[in-house]
């Protein structure tokens, strides 16, 4: 069985690395996988990336940001992505390769146009790793359901017009997509099912639900002793981790929550760390000692950077199936988060974190607050990696995703 993993890049960025490490995965299950990006970031060789230097550090770089001049003339404050960028060379590439499965991705950025998926001469699984598959453009709706129907008046273009560029671009994706005579949809999470199997673009398509997957013997505990000594963490102290790479330009990140719900916290012995980001000259006045660690990518030292912690806030308000979360709970460290997307399929409420049920800033303090206080920590803790083993370790889903590629070919 000969499958190709296509996305926009593939070590940068969650749904990319989400993508790498289903590829990886497939590889140490014998099936001939590989994998075709628009951006090479890593040096294995089974990843496919440009093919001339022009593409490689002039065209292919240049394209996202050409795809998003819609949104920069819109003044979109959301990532929204009309993918109407031509010649992109991937649709010959793929079918050059001749796989017998076709596994999408993340394909926006400038990878592909709308209409180039109805030219790939083979079966297609998509993976939604986010909402754009089936909506007029934007990657995450918020409140908005008219992807339900055929979009326009689209709330994220603060359009009130029916026939707007949210309506045209669900146009162009209906009649692409109808020409696709295989297209199996995956929703990594079972909220991203739901939604996708109520599309107008996908409600006649099969939809499964299969979620991410890790390697945990990468992602796993390590002695919080060592791993704190290595980032100058203090080791009596309770720790509490969370990421704010761009807390306040991304509001779907839950950066005001997450700032509020600190201030109103009340715990001793506490330290804060802020992963992803250096020191800034002005810090934020928690109450509490503050660290910083920078940006992470590889997946040696992620492990040991969650390692630090005692409990690990994603505050996010919208999100599908989150790596940080399958990635802490995998290291055997509790998550709090508010039950939104996917988070309830990783986070079972007070027995590996804590799901708070209202977007309250109140209720994640009391979450915080109810981890680290708990009495029996250990028990929550060998339950967040007994969870990642059952459900998401990636020789489970590795399997599931290959018994999917069967189907897809029996049904040929």
């Amino acid at each position: 069985m000969k499958v190709l993993i296509v996305a926009s890049s593939d070590i940068v960025g969650g749904a990319h690395k989400a993508a790498y490490r289903l590829h990886r995965a497939l590889l140490t299950h014998n099936i001939d996988s590989q994998m075709l990006v628009q951006n090479k970031n890593s040096d294995d060789y089974t990843i496919i990336g440009p093919t001339s230097s022009l593409r490689k550090y002039l065209i292919n770089p240049l394209r996202p940001a050409l795809d998003h001049i819609i949104m920069k003339m819109n003044s979109i404050k959301t990532l929204f992505s009309s993918s109407y960028l031509p010649f992109s060379e991937i649709v010959r590439q793929i079918n050059k390769i001749q796989p017998d499965v076709v596994h999408l991705h993340w394909v926006t950025g400038g990878m592909m146009r709308i209409e180039d998926i109805a030219k790939i001469k083979a079966p297609i699984v998509w993976n939604c790793q986010d909402m754009w598959p089936f909506t007029g453009g934007c990657h995450f709706s918020g409140s908005c359901k008219l992807y339900k129907e055929s979009c326009g008046n689209c709330p994220i273009l603060e359009s009130h017009r029916t026939n707007d560029l949210s309506k045209k671009v669900i146009a162009r994706k209906s009649k692409s997509y109808a020409k696709v005579p295989s297209l199996t949809v995956v929703g990594v999470s079972k909220w991203m099912a739901v939604c996708a199997g109520e599309s107008s673009l996908f409600s006649n398509r099969k939809i499964v639900n299969i979620p991410n997957c890790l390697d945990v013997n990468l992602f796993k505990p390590i002695d919080k002793n060592i791993v704190r000594d290595l980032f100058n963490i203090p080791r009596n102290k309770k720790v509490i981790l969370f990421g704010a790479a761009n807390p306040t330009t991304d509001q779907r990140k839950g950066g005001k929550e997450l700032f509020e719900s600190i201030k109103l916290l009340d715990l001793k012995s506490v330290v804060l760390v802020i992963a992803g980001s250096t020191r800034p000259e002005k810090v934020e006045d928690f109450k509490y000692p503050v660290y910083f660690i920078s940006p992470l990518r590889d997946e040696v030292s992620l492990p040991m950077m969650y390692n630090i912690a005692d409990v690990i806030i994603v505050p996010s308000l919208e999100e599908n199936l989150s790596n940080s979360i399958i990635e802490s709970l995998a290291c055997g460290i509790p998550v709090v988060s508010f039950d939104i997307g996917g988070n309830s399929d990783m986070i079972e409420h007070k027995k590996n974190g804590y799901l708070s049920q209202n977007i309250s800033s109140k209720d994640l303090a009391k979450g915080i607050s109810w981890v680290l206080e708990y009495d029996n920590y250990k028990k929550l803790s060998s339950y967040s990696r007994e969870k990642v083993l059952k459900e998401f370790d990636s020789k489970v889903v590795a399997k599931r995703y290959i018994e999917l590629y069967k189907d897809v070919l029996d049904g040929q």
